[in-house]
């Protein structure tokens, strides 16, 4: 009879994980927004405002992405296809686009069109896969 090992999680940390993990998502969400309506528009006060989105929405995002480090990759070792594995490389390919969108924006408005669009688009993209896969792996996982 093998015993599997469950591993401990600070309550702390798994606190501050759910309660900061979706809020970047609604700044890139907002931020994506403003850029599309920015581009039917030309009102420079939207893309101003997207760039202030993405800068606040990389700022929350660093504390949920150190504590996801942490808890994915010491310690109990996951499988290699892990959803959760997944989910961290999703979150870190969108936060470096993220870092790059925000390059981007600092540009003159009508620089960051068509590029700033299409780097927000991406973000949320891997984002949204991001989390919408580690929610239906972990559904299956609980109906097995």
């Amino acid at each position: 009879m093998t015993s599997q090992v469950i591993p401990r999680r600070s309550s702390l940390a798994v606190a501050v994980y759910a309660l900061l993990n979706p809020l970047p998502v609604g700044f890139f969400v907002a931020a994506w927004i403003f850029d599309i309506i920015y581009l039917f528009s030309t009102e420079v006060t939207w893309t101003r405002a997207a760039s202030w989105l993405i800068v606040i929405g990389l700022i929350i995002a660093i504390i949920p992405r150190i504590i996801n480090l942490i808890q994915v990759w010491t310690g109990v070792s996951y499988p290699q296809g892990s959803p959760i594995k997944i989910h961290f490389w999703a979150w870190l390919v969108a936060i470096v686009l993220a870092i790059f969108n925000a390059f981007i924006h600092t540009r003159d408005a009508w620089g960051v069109v068509p590029t700033g669009v299409i780097l927000s688009t991406l973000v949320v993209i891997l984002m949204l896969f991001a989390n919408v896969q580690l929610a239906l792996r972990d559904r299956a996982v609980r109906e097995l």
